[in-house]
């Protein structure tokens, strides 16, 4: 398909002029369904559970309008198919819809939805259920037992939920002692969906609340935390995060790292091959990450591994771009992690949710230097454990990606083929026609995604990146 130079030029144009104008990241981030319905669920007057009002309005207006017409809620994958997600955030979604006794047609959509897809969506996880997935679906259903929801399961499938109540048990007892350890992961950045046995008390929740008022930064645990104490923090936090982004449903985290979302658009632009009619915005973007980078040193990186995924996928990214546009960058921006033996073995013990941050680790070793050997070490960690997942034919442990995606593929041929022996058109296309390429870094319950809308521009014209490509 010929396409004239007039026409490329008139599609930057209003890519710029939708994308990276006055750019908010947040509007580029989808928002999560699971997280609104739980803000949704918050009572205007916090002295009384039972109040028949709820305080954001805004969130249970969000409910409402955002429900697919298959009748769930949250993220689908590239075909628009539901996705192991959508089971949580489906029914944290009916049960705000039920506490405040509106949108009955939605409810029993979303239910009808569950019941007939459950078994689908569970059976294709048999044996191997995702950590966050184990924790949070047996507390949602429980809680939808509680709310006096019917979910009415087939018969046949309940000795698949059993065996995933069975998990979470297991999980939240091995949990259990390590928080009694001082080690990470806290039980509480699960505070909405932990069984009573597990229920933190007041004195531990104000205990382990941020300088910003949240729980882990995560809003779900937050407004749980909000609920359970009147805590003005918490308070605070829930309205600083609806004043930002209430209307268009609210993040998995909050507050996020602006930069990585900012690099993470700097990538997808290189990466489909756009990056020629970006130069400017792509500098601009540069420029302000070297100079967080040179004021930082690594000992000042998160040793939590709570946000060590977080941090990684941004030094990552930021280590590969920098030096690809000729910037002085120290290996230790992005090898810190090697240093702190509690980091490794987090991420050996759960390398599924590791596998696409080990990926962008393994990537910009690409761009090391003879003698680095740091980096040589880095990228043999990072292949060590990617062949692993690779072998496993298991994808991402947040479920964005299974063993018969293009994720797996992509893990695949990054391990075979060197980066040097790549075609950069053909990477391009890649790239464009891949089902999953909106994911940007794992999050608590699902990944944090670019909205479809943000990218549906360039992946509806790929002949923008390549003329010749149809």
């Amino acid at each position: 398909m010929e396409v004239s130079k007039d026409s490329i030029e008139a599609l930057v144009k209003m890519m710029k002029e939708e994308m990276l104008l006055d750019i908010d990241p947040y509007s580029f981030v989808s928002p999560s369904a699971y997280d609104t319905a739980w803000l949704a669920m918050v009572p205007a007057d916090s002295n009384q559970p039972c109040s028949m009002e709820p305080m954001f309005r805004v969130c249970l207006d969000w409910v409402l309008k955002n429900q697919t017409q298959e009748g769930f809620w949250g993220e689908c994958d590239a075909h628009g198919n539901p996705t192991l997600e959508s089971l949580p955030s489906t029914l944290a979604s009916v049960i705000a819809l039920k506490k405040w006794n509106v949108g009955k047609e939605n409810a029993e959509k979303g239910l009808a939805f569950i019941r007939a897809n459950a078994e689908y969506l569970l059976a294709g996880h048999q044996n191997q259920f995702p950590r966050w997935f184990a924790i949070v679906f047996p507390g949602m259903i429980e809680l939808a037992r509680k709310t006096g929801l019917d979910l009415d399961f087939p018969h046949h499938l309940k000795g698949l939920l059993m065996d995933i109540f069975f998990e979470r048990e297991q999980i939240l007892e091995s949990d259990k002692e390590l928080a009694a350890g001082g080690a990470y992961p806290s039980l509480l950045s699960y505070l909405e969906v932990l069984p009573s046995l597990y229920a933190a008390n007041e004195q531990e929740i104000m205990k382990n609340l941020s300088g910003d008022g949240s729980l882990f930064q995560s809003p779900s645990a937050t407004a749980c935390a909000f609920m359970a104490t009147g805590n003005k923090d918490c308070l605070a936090y829930l309205q600083s995060l609806i004043e930002k982004c209430g209307n268009n449903g609210v993040p998995p985290t909050y507050p996020m790292d602006e930069e990585l979302i900012k690099l993470g658009l700097a990538n997808q632009l290189e990466r489909l091959g756009l990056a020629e009619h970006f130069t400017q915005q792509i500098e601009e973007i540069l420029t302000q990450v070297y100079q967080t980078y040179t004021k930082e040193s690594s000992s000042e990186k998160s040793n939590s591994v709570a946000s060590v995924a977080t941090q990684l996928q941004k030094d990552s990214l930021a280590f590969r771009l920098l030096r690809m546009h000729g910037y002085s960058i120290s290996p230790w921006s992005l090898c810190w992690f090697l240093n702190d033996d509690e980091i490794v073995d987090h991420i050996e013990k759960n390398q599924e949710f590791f596998s696409s941050v080990m990926l962008n680790v393994y990537r910009a070793t690409d761009v090391m230097f003879s003698g680095e050997y740091e980096l040589e070490e880095a990228r043999s960690f990072s292949r060590k454990v990617l062949e692993k997942v690779v072998s496993k034919g298991t994808g991402s442990d947040n479920d964005v990606f299974t063993k018969s995606s293009a994720f797996q593929r992509m893990m695949e041929e990054e391990l075979s083929l060197p980066w040097v022996a790549r075609l950069d058109h053909l990477e391009h296309r890649a790239w464009i026609e891949q089902n999953e390429m909106n994911a940007l870094w794992p999050g608590k319950t699902s990944f944090h995604r670019y909205k479809y809308s943000a990218i549906a521009t360039v992946r509806a014209r790929p002949s923008l990146a390549h003329p010749d490509l149809k």
